[in-house]
């Protein structure tokens, strides 16, 4: 054998390595087109709920993009106008263009300029096409030959929201969303089967901050947090319309990325997206309610064993982190152009942060609640536990200034603890206990080797979720509308 028929031999059986290593990936259209275009009374409606980021933010007033596009026409944090589009009002009594920014349906995708050239980065198209939320499909990004939901398509619904804002605003949004679509899915029904007023039931798939939302509507529907600090009535009005709930990346116990935010800002380490300073972040009450919960000991003092309260404001004001940071007043200038005076203007902020901590702390005992979720509802989690997350910051006593002290497996945004609210979360690993200890009522778990985002796009994901939405038998629970099978005659 010469020497070129020896190099291709050789190439040629690489090439036949290669392709056997390649990890083979299920057909999901093979494997669910015929539950997937089934859309009757037995199969429940489908809520797609995005995470921190994850809808599109527009000013209706400008039609400016707020969050989602990153243009000439979109709104630039690093400018007063758009500063102040982007923040949320200092006080009730501010009336600022922020307040009025509303959420424009789920991002599929992040629009980007490079050099004048327009650049789509996707987003949530994977998970979009995969559960064909409105019958969306991508053919640009390649996703058109996921799973066909037929053409009276009519059941999955994207709930889009104004992440800035409080989780609990948002969970009685979500409640009034439900109200509606179950109106409309029940006149389809009428329509098309003659069966008016049927019982409904959504199953809702909720990525990261998305999930927190979900099971707060679940446990208290829109109930308000108390002022007294006492726990809301736990109604379960949401539970009575949730089939399945499954969370994808929540950070039930907190995430120190949203602690890390509020004191530095966010930076997303690109020249193209801008910086959002800790004024800007700070007016942001959903951010607050992602700090982890102080028996975790997310932070310390460098140096030091001691833990600091991350709920309280003294500690936020002695270590001047966000906006209660020093020298940060052409911050808070920009964003309270009507307010005379630099004390003034940090005697407003500092009030905000303390008030959004104060509430940050009760919604958490709110969700640490244990409870046994009624029949008919199930909560699922699926979160990655592959990559190192940060769990605990060491905090520098002269400057506040923070460093990762301790890491821990997650997404490298959520620990795989967090997603479990596991009450063993921060603890020496030599000290724990062997089983999982949470107040979640949580039916089923599955952990993947993925980033925060990447989960959704994950092939072992998409089967999985696939076969629990539409095909998997619920036991001892009844989708809305179906007749239980009569046993087999003997």
């Amino acid at each position: 054998m010469n020497t070129a028929s020896r190099r291709a031999l050789l190439l040629g059986a690489t090439a036949t390595l290669a392709a056997c290593a390649r990890e083979p990936v299920a057909d999901l259209a093979l494997l669910y087109n015929p539950a997937a275009q089934h859309h009757d009374i037995d199969r429940n409606p489908i809520i797609v709920i995005p995470g921190l980021l994850g809808s599109r933010l527009r000013d209706p007033a400008s039609g400016r993009i707020v969050w989602g596009a990153f243009d000439g026409n979109a709104a630039d944090p690093g400018t007063a106008d758009g500063a102040r589009l982007v923040a949320l009002p200092f006080t009730d009594m501010m009336n600022t263009p922020g307040s009025a920014v509303a959420a424009d349906g789920v991002l599929d995708r992040v629009r980007i300029r490079i050099a004048g050239i327009p650049i789509a980065l996707q987003a949530y198209a994977e998970i979009l096409s995969t559960l064909g939320v409105g019958g969306y499909r991508d053919e640009a990004l390649g996703l058109g030959g996921q799973v066909d939901y037929g053409r009276d398509h009519f059941t999955c619904f994207q709930f889009a929201y104004d992440w800035r804002q409080d989780n609990v605003v948002n969970a009685r949004r979500l409640m009034a969303f439900m109200r509606e679509k179950r109106a409309f899915v029940q006149g389809e029904y009428a329509r098309r089967y003659g069966m008016r007023d049927a019982p409904v039931k959504f199953d809702i798939v909720a990525h990261s901050m998305g999930g927190i939302v979900a099971r707060y509507a679940m446990m208290y529907g829109g109930a308000d947090l108390l002022a007294n600090g006492a726990l809301p009535p736990l109604t379960w009005e949401g539970a009575a319309m949730m089939g399945r709930v499954i969370q994808v990346g929540t950070p039930n116990g907190g995430s120190l990325d949203g602690f890390r935010v509020l004191v530095d800002g966010r930076d997303f380490g690109s020249p193209i997206v801008p910086r959002y300073s800790p004024a800007i972040l700070g007016t942001m009450p959903s951010l607050y309610q992602l700090l982890p919960r102080s028996r975790a000991r997310p932070v310390v003092l460098a140096g030091t064993d001691t833990a600091l309260d991350i709920h309280d404001p003294a500690v936020w004001q002695r270590m001047g982190w966000g906006i209660a940071k020093p020298g940060i007043d052409a911050d808070l200038a920009q964003l309270m152009p009507d307010v005379g005076s630099a004390g003034e203007r940090r005697s407003i902020a500092i009030a905000l942060q303390a008030r959004l901590l104060a509430r940050a702390r009760a919604f958490a005992a709110a969700m640490d609640r244990p409870a046994t979720i009624p029949p008919g509802t199930e909560l699922m989690v699926v979160a990655g536990d592959a990559m190192p997350t940060t769990v605990r910051y060491a905090a520098n006593a002269t400057d506040g200034s923070i460093v990762v002290a301790a890491t821990a497996p997650g997404d490298g945004l959520v620990l795989r603890d967090s997603a479990m609210l596991d009450a063993r979360q921060g603890q020496d690993p030599a000290a724990r206990g062997p089983a999982v200890v949470t107040p979640m009522d949580v039916r089923r778990a599955l952990f993947l080797p993925r980033e925060h985002l990447e989960i959704t796009r994950d092939p072992t994901f998409r089967n999985n979720i696939l076969y629990w939405l539409l095909e998997e038998p619920r036991s001892g629970v009844t989708p809305a509308g179906r007749t239980a099978p009569a046993p087999p005659r003997r």
